[in-house]
């Protein structure tokens, strides 16, 4: 089946997670040309964003913008096909391969993930810890939890473990191939994301329904993408587009995992 524009972007944002799909939305459909009675029409459409372009062409133009950011911030709720459970991510970051922000897996606890220059830094809390050690021995996981827990690590991205983790820092790998398709995409709703004024676009690719919304004024940034498929629902939200990504070193002692072996 024909991948299009919108869910290029969709898949290409999660794929790193090992994820499938993008968020449950309310539905809204309606096309803008629906509205009717000739005069008053004609004024509703002076008033519509992006004049005179079709849904599919302020798709495109929202990919092109979100993909050209050098920064961005992602905050989600979806599905992860290896567990079967639900990731949450809370991510700023860049083409420069920095990141700052928290990952989590349902109830399994949340992990805090920095990367800059050569090194990765990640905290872990206790719940996260003992849910990655299931099935090891009670004592070797109480030791890893009391050396662990809360406390800052590092590694080099040079490590074994490093490039699943990294990845989730490059811009470029988490939205690589969302430029690629088309859209036929239809126009809906003006609504507000995070205070900023949306215009709501829908599209269909098999079984799913994308609901896509994009920015109004300024750059056509994508401030979310909704997946309301039967199987397998999501969200992504995309804010603070250029602005700096606060990865910095961790204050305080940082345990160094490469000198542990």
């Amino acid at each position: 089946m024909r991948r299009t524009a919108i869910a290029a972007v969709c898949l290409a944002a999660v794929a790193t997670a090992g994820l499938t799909g993008c968020g449950t939305q309310q539905k809204d459909g309606s096309p803008s040309g629906s509205r009717s009675q000739g005069a008053a029409k004609g004024a509703d459409r002076e008033k519509e964003p992006f004049p005179g372009l079709s849904g599919g062409e302020i798709a495109e133009r929202a990919l092109k913008a979100t993909t050209g950011a050098e920064s961005l911030r992602m905050q989600g709720d979806m599905p992860d096909e290896e567990s079967g459970g639900t990731l949450h991510i809370d991510m700023s970051l860049n083409k420069k391969g920095e990141c700052a922000g928290t990952l989590g897996l349902d109830d399994q606890g949340t992990a805090e993930l920095i990367k800059t220059g050569d090194s990765i830094y990640m905290k872990y809390d206790e719940a996260f810890l003992r849910a990655q050690s299931e099935g090891e021995p009670k004592g070797q996981v109480d030791a890893t939890v009391a050396m662990l827990a809360g406390k800052w690590t590092k590694m080099s991205v040079q490590g074994a473990d490093a490039d699943d983790v990294a990845a989730f820092c490059d811009l470029d790998v988490m939205l690589g191939g969302a430029e690629d398709g088309s859209s036929d995409a239809t126009r809906g709703r003006t609504t507000t994301i995070g205070g900023k004024r949306a215009l709501t676009l829908r599209e269909r690719d098999g079984k799913d329904d994308y609901t896509f919304y994009v920015a109004t004024e300024g750059e056509p940034y994508l401030l979310r993408l909704d997946n309301a498929s039967p199987e397998e629902p999501g969200s992504v939200t995309f804010s603070a587009f250029d602005e700096p990504v606060p990865a910095r070193k961790p204050s305080g002692p940082v345990i160094d995992l490469d000198a542990l072996g």
